[in-house]
């Protein structure tokens, strides 16, 4: 790549914090007690935010995309209903990004992680652990296999369920592209209902972070499929997670 090109991708655009969820969102109540109490200082971005790792397609496994059969002991599988979740990848300035590591996790089909912090009461499944990763190709697109996850309540204070969800990690061609996210699902009714989710005043940025059903790359008598684009940072970028990490 030529130096013009070089410099084009070392280029990092501001969030636009009118887009994305406050800090302090009152009826998300843990942000109560992490959210700054100060404002934040604007910083120059430093050489080691603009540039980052390299992942290859040999750091992943043969089974690290999917999380159906990556936990799992013999010929067994996870429970829940089969899912396929794709989608592409794009920087600050639309241009699809190749090689990225995307890490994923969640509950199982009832709603339970494989965390010893989650005492929910419904059965771990023996052969789901609940997280995968996959890297984008040279188009930029990523897809794995997982299971539907179920919704859980959570002790926020009142009879609050997390809708269906998918956390997502990406890594960008450098530190300050990172992104941590959720992404729900098209047509779950909890999605209106839950604070988190709520925390999001922009429709559309809180579009941008519902998967789509996608018949057209469903595989019959296997798995649903799902669309969810990512874009990393710009104007148009998918929302973060409301924690002191983001985008």
């Amino acid at each position: 790549m030529g130096e013009k090109g070089s410099i084009l991708q070392g280029l990092i655009y501001p969030r636009d914090k009118n887009r994305h969820p406050k800090a302090l969102t009152p009826n998300y109540k843990s942000t109560l007690y992490r959210s700054p109490q100060m404002p934040p200082l604007p910083l120059e971005s430093t050489i080691s935010e603009v540039t980052g790792p390299v992942f290859g397609h040999n750091t992943i496994g043969e089974f690290d995309s999917d999380l159906t059969r990556n936990f799992s002991t013999g010929n067994e599988m996870a429970i829940g209903e089969r899912i396929i979740v794709h989608g592409k990848v794009f920087d600050e300035n639309a241009n699809l990004m190749p090689n990225v590591l995307i890490e994923v996790w969640q509950a199982n089909a009832g709603g339970r992680y494989r965390h010893f912090n989650d005492n929910y009461k419904v059965p771990l499944d023996p052969n789901f652990g609940g997280c995968g990763r996959c890297i984008t190709d040279k188009n930029g697109c990523y897809s794995f296999y997982t299971i539907r996850p179920g919704a859980y309540p959570w002790p926020n204070g009142g009879n609050d369920w997390r809708p269906s969800h998918i956390h997502f990690s990406i890594f960008g061609r450098s530190f300050a592209q990172r992104l941590v996210t959720q992404m729900y699902f098209e047509g779950d009714p909890l999605i209106n209902l839950c604070p988190i989710a709520q925390t999001i005043k922009d429709p559309k940025g809180l579009e941008s972070l519902i998967a789509n059903l996608d018949m057209g790359n469903t595989i019959h008598m296997d798995a649903r499929a799902y669309s969810f684009n990512i874009v990393l940072r710009g104007k148009d970028s998918t929302i973060f997670e409301n924690k002191l990490n983001g985008n």
